[in-house]
């Protein structure tokens, strides 16, 4: 789904100030590191007096010229998030040498959550009033984490990446709907507040990961001071660690929900004939997947009129 997402966050790209903001705070960033190097801020007053020295025409030049250069350092930063965000997933080779320890070790974890699982159900779900708070709790939490799982076969090296992938294949265990096919044209259909709150969320994972690079370019002003560094460093850290995984959780949350509340107008809008229970529904979110990502031949399903017809 990234580049759905990459292709929608070109159009938000072109808003000036959200892409030049985050550049602005690090440029002046930097220009506090270069002040703190050479000395504080009396560094300025030689630059200051000569600029006040050129005339209003060159100064206005050069004040157009550091805001475009601002805006393009912001520019080329959004368009580093996307590869970033799927480097962080798990994809790509330089991950090849420890994905297979780091995907082990992700079965080896949804192992265990189900063995815990399947041995506290029971107790919550089927006596749920001689079960203790503490059972109650390590139920919800359990659950949490399953739900942050993809589970066999679609293990990624990173949390962040199984959140991810758990967000795209938990609609495939339940309804058999592939969301790589079909969300972009779900997406169509959603109504404008859910698609404000989802782009809103994917806004902000975003925004965590540019966070993130800007942390890492930071430790480029470390030859005017050594506080660039650990800066940058802690910035980065912060993103990955504390962040990031919020962000992924809340976004993932949103499309997994999405799809659970409006995959019926996925269904009407094409005329597809809505399944009657959950076996029939994951029969036919497979082929509906097929038909949106290759088409089909034949005559079946029979389509079915639509409730505006």
């Amino acid at each position: 789904m990234d580049k759905f997402w990459e292709s929608l966050g070109g159009k938000l790209a072109e808003r000036w100030l959200s892409v030049a903001a985050p550049a602005l705070m690090f440029w002046l960033g930097g220009l506090l590191m270069w002040m703190i190097g050479r000395g504080g801020p009396a560094a300025l007053r030689q630059p200051l007096t000569d600029l006040a020295k050129l005339p209003v025409g060159s100064q206005l030049i050069g004040l157009v010229v550091v805001l475009l250069g601002v805006a393009a350092s912001g520019w080329i930063v959004t368009q580093l998030v996307n590869p970033v965000l799927r480097f962080l997933q798990g994809y790509g080779p330089l991950w090849r040498p420890v994905r297979t320890r780091l995907v082990k070790r992700a079965q080896t974890k949804f192992d265990e959550i189900g063995s815990e699982f399947a041995a506290l159900a029971p107790a919550v779900l089927l006596t749920p009033d001689s079960a203790t708070p503490q059972q109650r709790a390590a139920y919800v939490r359990l659950t949490r984490r399953q739900r942050r799982l993809p589970g066999p076969g679609r293990f990624m090296p990173t949390a962040i990446g199984n959140t991810l992938r758990a967000a795209e294949s938990h609609p495939i265990d339940k309804y058999g709907l592939d969301v790589v096919t079909v969300w972009p044209h779900l997406w169509l259909l959603l109504p404008d507040v859910v698609r404000t709150e989802v782009a809103a969320a994917r806004a902000r994972l975003n925004a965590g990961v540019a966070a993130g690079i800007w942390g890492v370019l930071f430790t480029g002003f470390a030859p005017w001071s050594v506080w660039a560094v650990p800066t940058g460093l802690i910035t980065m850290i912060g993103c990955y660690l504390v962040w990031l995984p919020g962000r992924t959780e809340a976004y993932a949350d949103l499309v997994q929900s999405a799809i659970d509340l409006y995959r019926r107008a996925l269904y009407e809008q094409l005329r597809w004939p809505m399944p009657g229970n959950p076996a029939e529904e994951r029969a036919s979110g497979r082929l509906l997947s097929s038909y949106l990502s290759r088409g089909l031949s034949g005559s079946t399903p029979t389509f079915v009129a639509s409730s505006s017809e």
